[in-house]
């Protein structure tokens, strides 16, 4: 299982150096725009997938205030504009850090 071993805010970007000593740059823009929760990707039912509304980004909302391990499977980002319920499992930070920008 690949886990982060090594997880900085660095500038722009999240910083992730893994438990096999790959590495993740990922920007801090792209980290909150692939926020994968609810409000933001929208939710599925059992009959239909409800909608995301349309976020409208503030200044401070591509500023990465805090990171925190959840269990062993992934991270919860804490952004200046107090958005905090994105739970990122380790497998999307993998995958955006894999994407070119």
């Amino acid at each position: 299982m690949i886990i982060p071993q090594r997880v900085e805010i660095v500038g722009n970007y999240l910083a992730i150096q893994w438990n096999d000593l790959s590495e993740s740059l990922i920007a801090l823009e792209k980290l909150r725009k692939n926020c994968p929760c609810a409000l933001c990707q929208g939710e599925s039912t059992i009959l239909t997938k409800v909608k995301a509304p349309k976020i409208a980004f503030g200044p401070k909302s591509m500023e990465l205030k805090e990171i925190r391990m959840v269990g062993s499977y992934a991270l919860q980002c804490l952004w200046g504009d107090g958005h905090q319920s994105g739970i990122y499992p380790f497998s999307l930070l993998l995958e955006l850090g894999k994407e070119k920008e």
